[in-house]
């Protein structure tokens, strides 16, 4: 009670500060989606569908943006190509939406459920990317943009840790899942599977921003930091999470950080000796020895049932293939009764997001939503590169890592439409496109991409010996 009270008094208080700075108020928002899917997090406000205490704090951020558009005298800035690509993919969202209202509804299903579950919340974790975007215009907004979206995966990272038992490490990799499954879902609110997807990326992104911290103790910190987000990844117990994590650290390795190839073997290593069972998981299915038994290679364990769910999957997306069938086309073309039926498991979705997009969609549907993602991969690539700005190297790091760790684990599970367990890539990507739109500024005006200027009520700058490094020194004004 004590910890929803103090809950709701932080909620009240950035919600009436937004209209002082609603920047600070959305970082707040952001941290917030560490406990937001907590069980005990109250979800709804007099009875009201929706009205939960974060949906009042950033409707409260948005009008308060809103109110103050003009006054800051910014215009919306951000490049054609990306504006087109992202209303593409948000018209994927709100069109397969529709579809579903207009279909004969599923059981269970009802209008208010459906406005709220398949519009509102698909596009309001989108929202926070567009106000990240037109907040982070200097260097400082933008760094502390960083800060919290990685705090963010830290926070959760450490609620993993805080609730496995670490006598769990040492069991079966069926009765480690299942018990991970259990207890993070009770005890943070997040599906394990896709926390192991968050945390593939975010581990990888941190450690990227080690060029940022200049002394010695701060990175150490942030190695810390990265290990309690690996550990709390491997205490997850998601086989997809596990290889994504190993895929994202290749690409990015072999991109530009080639030391992080020495991190994958010492951290893979570190895993399965101390966490034997997270070994086992990640093994199963492939057969080998039990004692003095011989496991036979098992598809349908090595695949968790998706070698029976996908091909009916595929012969259904064959029937329409060019716009599928709407929203949650899984439940509403039978596909979901019939595998419960005939193998007694339960498939809500294909657990494939590509092949989830080609049924829901189409693939006019596919190639718009994955046009999106490319495009943030084509240009959080070319910002890895970047030497001169450790900033927007580390800006394009972290949207590589987590735009890539979804990619990666789509193949597996997933999905492509916007929800809770995406909010920090989303927020990465908006940090993304504010780089996008400085860097089309900086060739046409020889500007810096970020401006060195702060206003004076905040600090006044001055340039000192790490010109080299592009990094900008801050003191008080007097």
């Amino acid at each position: 009670m004590i910890r929803i009270t103090l809950l709701m008094l932080v909620v009240a208080f950035f919600s009436v500060y937004a209209w002082k700075d609603w920047f600070v108020s959305l970082c707040v928002a952001i941290l917030l989606m560490a406990v937001v899917q907590h069980p005990d997090f109250p979800q709804n406000i007099g009875g009201l569908q929706g009205a939960n205490p974060w949906n009042v704090l950033i409707l409260s951020i948005v009008l308060a943006w809103a109110a103050n558009r003009g006054k800051d005298g910014h215009e919306w800035d951000m490049a054609p190509i990306a504006g087109r690509l992202l209303l593409g993919c948000l018209f994927v969202v709100v069109v397969g939406a529709i579809r579903l209202l207009l279909n004969d509804y599923p059981s269970g299903y009802t209008t208010s459920y459906i406005v709220s579950e398949f519009f509102i919340n698909s596009v309001k974790w989108v929202i926070i990317s567009l106000l990240l975007f037109d907040a982070c215009r200097t260097r400082l907004r933008a760094a502390i943009a960083l800060s919290v979206i990685l705090g963010l995966y830290f926070l959760l990272a450490i609620q993993v840790v805080r609730w496995m038992p670490l006598s769990y490490i040492g069991g079966s990799g069926d009765d480690f899942a299942a018990r991970a499954s259990r207890i993070i879902q009770k005890e943070v609110g997040y599906n394990r599977v896709t926390m192991s997807m968050m945390l593939a990326g975010a581990s990888w992104a941190v450690l990227t921003t080690l060029p940022l911290l200049k002394r010695d103790f701060s990175r150490i910190l942030l190695l810390c930091a990265a290990g309690v987000i690996i550990f709390g990844q491997a205490l997850t117990g998601g086989r997809t999470g596990y290889s994504t994590w190993i895929v994202v650290g290749f690409l990015l390795a072999s991109v530009r950080w080639r030391k992080l190839l020495f991190v994958i073997p010492v951290a893979l290593l570190a895993v399965g000796i101390g966490v034997p069972s997270a070994r086992e998981r990640m093994l199963q299915g492939f057969g080998g020895q039990d004692g003095n038994f011989t496991v036979v290679t098992s598809a349908y364990e090595m695949t968790s049932g998706r070698d029976v769910a996908w091909p009916e999957v595929i012969v259904e997306i064959g029937k329409a293939p060019w716009f599928g069938y709407g929203r949650e086309a899984m439940v509403t073309t039978g596909i979901k009764d019939h595998l419960l039926h005939g193998y007694g498991e339960s498939f809500p979705h294909p657990h494939q997001a590509y092949l989830q997009l080609l049924l829901d969609n189409g693939i006019v549907g596919l190639l718009l939503v994955i046009s999106f993602f490319l495009f943030v991969i084509r240009h959080s690539l070319r910002n890895v590169l970047v030497r001169s700005d450790p900033l927007v190297c580390a800006i394009g790091c972290m949207a590589f890592c987590l735009v890539s760790a979804l990619m990666i684990g789509a193949f597996g599970g997933q999905t492509f439409y916007p929800r809770e367990g995406t909010v920090g890539m989303w927020a990465a990507i908006g940090l993304l496109l504010r780089v996008h739109a400085n860097t089309i500024n900086s060739q046409e005006t020889g500007e810096p991409i970020f401006p060195d200027e702060l206003p004076d009520t905040w600090f006044v700058n001055t340039v000192e010996e790490d010109v080299e490094e592009n990094w900008i020194h801050c003191r008080p004004t007097g």
